[in-house]
């Protein structure tokens, strides 16, 4: 086993990163002003990870993970946890999966425990996938019945077409209604193995702790055993080509769901700091260039916002309007007006220092939880191959001049796009004009 640390080497809050036999990584980061701990198993595997026959696997099996164990059936994990007042849960994403848990200090062996059980020994009976089936299925239709969430993956998959990337982390109808306990169990034993787990930790902890309760509750089997390295982290990579024009998707919905999006930066890309700027300043509050241009000046939509998505191998920059149906292309083409005066002249100082405001206050509120320093821990890992410190990440958004904001903004902003709508239309042809 080997051990260094990674940040604050002279303070009592160090991070420190272990490698266990068997290329499983432990990471900690000590908060002793805290009585909790949140700590997350991650597992380098995510949707882009699936063949075709295999979509929707990676989601399933997290929630076929939660069914039961050697030790445990379904009710003991969720009880144990929430008998002491703890929560526990997972998330699944394109490129990773995490199942956490925020418990009290003195409950983080428990924690551990139930989750280790969970990753290393789930039974991933047929009953249970039989069973969790119309549970996945009901996830789909409820994303169907959201059209603000739908219209997020229209826009992937319009982009990227069929690709791991183009494809939805839920996986569709069809294949989860043929999804047989033999794919779902194989692709656990294929991908949660020891080089593809990432342990983290945040909280009133020691490394040293933490690092033995990891060895006491993974030596399941071999599954800490050789001298397997970890997985590399997930940096580059072929990006599919992105595709532009409309597609629509009708429902019988009040509100019109429009997402503009164009190809953005990849998840790595050192101008990722001058995004993070643009897109406060574009369309990340009520003083952002289109919440005030579109909905406080002239009342046309209650919701908008612009957002960034970065993946190892590509990424997409997106801008999402809800609006009355009746003023949806008017909405376009203002949108559209005021993205390409942004590519043009960029923003004033004003709205430079707000979008570096927004920057930094987020990063460090965020960190004012526990589970968000675990968090940070992991994709570091996981997904960035580098932890770097606060100071660190602060001096980098100051460091953003005007000049890289306008040079982005001039890239991304004038590609092609492409259109996604969710809502009462019958033809996509209509919002065509608005892209040219």
């Amino acid at each position: 086993m080997s051990t260094r640390t990674l940040l604050g080497e002279d303070t009592d809050a160090p991070v420190r990163r272990s490698v266990l036999p068997g290329g499983l990584r432990v990471i900690t980061e000590a908060v002793p002003t805290v009585r909790s701990v949140a700590v997350g198993v991650w597992v380098g595997v995510g949707s882009v990870d699936e063949r075709p026959a295999e979509a929707g696997s990676t989601h399933y099996l997290e929630h076929l993970l939660f069914k039961g164990t050697l030790r445990r059936n379904a009710l003991d994990i969720s009880a144990s946890i929430e008998a002491v007042g703890g929560d526990l849960n997972a998330f699944t994403a394109k490129e990773f999966t995490c199942y956490y848990a925020r418990v009290l200090d003195a409950d983080l062996p428990l924690a551990v425990d139930v989750l280790a059980d969970m990753v290393t020994s789930s039974l991933v009976e047929a009953a249970e996938v039989d069973n969790e089936r119309d549970v996945v299925l009901d996830e789909i239709a409820m994303r169907d019945d959201d059209p603000a969430d739908a219209v997020h993956d229209l826009i992937a998959a319009r982009m990227w077409g069929d690709t791991p990337l183009g494809r939805s982390i839920l996986g569709t109808v069809e294949s989860i209604t043929g999804m047989r306990r033999d794919t779902v169990h194989q692709y656990y034993r294929q991908h949660y193995r020891a080089p593809n787990i990432v342990v983290a930790a945040a909280g009133n902890v020691t490394h040293e702790q933490v690092v033995k309760l990891v060895l006491d509750t993974f030596s399941v089997g071999d599954f800490l055993t050789g001298d397997a390295a970890p997985a590399q982290p997930r940096i580059g990579g072929p990006a599919p080509p992105a595709d532009t024009g409309v597609v629509l998707a009708q429902r019988q919905t009040e509100q019109a769901n429009l997402l503009l999006a164009m190809p953005g930066l990849t998840r790595n890309d050192e101008r990722r700091f001058a995004l993070g700027v643009l897109n406060a300043a574009l369309g990340g509050g009520m003083s952002s260039r289109l919440f005030q241009q579109i909905r406080e000046e002239r009342g046309l939509a209650y919701s908008v916002y612009s957002f960034a998505a970065q993946h190892a191998p590509a990424g997409l920059f997106g801008v999402y309007v809800g609006c009355q149906p009746k003023k949806a292309t008017q909405v376009l083409e203002l949108t559209r007006t005021v993205l390409a005066d942004v590519a043009e002249s960029g923003f004033d100082d004003d709205e430079l220092a707000r979008g570096k405001g927004q920057m930094r206050g987020g990063l460090v509120l965020g960190l004012e939880d526990t589970s968000a320093r675990m968090s940070r821990l992991a994709k570091a890992e996981l997904v960035y191959g580098d932890l770097l410190s606060v100071d660190e990440l602060l001096a980098r958004i100051e460091a953003v001049t005007m000049d890289d904001v306008r040079s982005l903004a001039a890239e991304l902003l004038t590609s092609p796009p492409a259109l996604a709508v969710v809502g009462p239309f019958d033809d996509a042809s209509r919002f065509e004009p608005t892209l040219r």
